[in-house]
């Protein structure tokens, strides 16, 4: 919906304005070989009222860290608007083409604010204990299955933990996971952190040694545990050894892989390639995050 814009340059799909481009994106990417799953996410208490047009809407009217300003408390029929516009984005993108849509169930974002205790204060069914706080994301995966048909994948990115006090934590998340997995999702992906995380944000520089960290790992190897669907993991695997490690010793199925991307659009054929030894030049400093602000999304370091 366009009252969950949280940034600048953000794409939409909250109405068929977009249709056109959408579906030029989508034949570039199937004409290269590849597959395109489109992520749906709301900013809630992230989004930015000079952006979304009046004041961000959030599960409860608290000031946290994470909220750039005071949100405005959800009704039930702001609810069941938002929950009825992800079904409605993720028809537009099984229409216009995309293999799959992802909701976006981390990072701080409506659907996690809802997840975690930290930002749901509410009283109602959609608070208190993890049924309630669960229900907003139950509600929405049910709908969006309902708008595509069981043969198109949905996938729900999932925070292991938002690496903050008061918030939802890997006991709670593996539950989670657990409905997830029998409610039929195609896959989870593993992260954490919010914008309030500090050092254990989504969105991590690489570590003073220079080494990699793969730091949701710890909660991917547990989540992969416990449910039967794959388990995609991402954040701080920056080379093929890392990446394979992980796959072999049974802590994710899949990799995924953002900034170094943004630097080497070919890494995977590289890595194909050339075997282990491999490893990207990103240094994951975020300053590609930046560029993508002012409208360009590009990597800043010196080739």
């Amino acid at each position: 919906a366009a009252d969950g814009r949280p940034l600048p340059g953000c794409m939409g799909i909250h109405h068929d304005g977009f249709a056109s481009e959408m579906r030029e994106l989508v034949q570039a990417v199937h004409q290269a070989g590849g597959a395109l799953c489109l992520q749906l996410s709301h900013g809630g208490g992230q989004a930015r009222s000079a952006l979304c047009g009046g004041q961000p809407l959030a599960p409860s009217a608290v000031q946290v860290k994470q909220y750039p300003e005071h949100p405005r408390e959800m009704t039930r029929e702001d609810i069941e608007r938002t929950v009825a516009a992800f079904a409605s984005a993720a028809r537009r993108a099984r229409d216009y083409g995309f293999d799959a849509v992802q909701l976006l169930a981390g990072h701080g974002y409506l659907i996690n604010q809802f997840l975690s205790p930290h930002t749901n204060r509410r009283q109602d069914e959609y608070g208190g204990d993890l049924e309630g706080r669960s229900r907003f994301l139950r509600e929405v995966l049910s709908e969006v299955k309902n708008a595509v048909g069981a043969d198109f994948p949905v996938l729900v990115k999932l925070n292991g933990s938002d690496n903050l006090e008061g918030g939802l934590g890997i006991d709670e998340a593996v539950m989670v996971a657990r409905w997830l997995d029998s409610a039929g999702v195609a896959a989870i992906e593993v992260s954490g952190g919010t914008p309030a995380s500090g050092a254990r944000s989504p969105v991590r520089p690489a570590s003073e040694s220079g080494g990699e960290i793969a730091y949701n790992a710890v909660y991917s190897r547990v989540i992969k545990q416990q449910v039967q669907c794959p388990v995609m993991v991402v954040g701080g695997v920056r080379s093929h050894h890392v990446a394979s490690g992980l796959l072999r010793t049974g802590q994710a199925d899949y990799i995924s892989i953002s900034r170094p991307l943004v630097r080497e659009p070919d890494l995977p054929k590289i890595w194909e390639k050339g075997g282990g030894s491999e490893k990207s030049t990103c240094i994951s400093c975020n300053g590609c995050f930046k560029t993508a602000l002012k409208g360009a999304f590009s990597c800043v370091v010196p080739a």
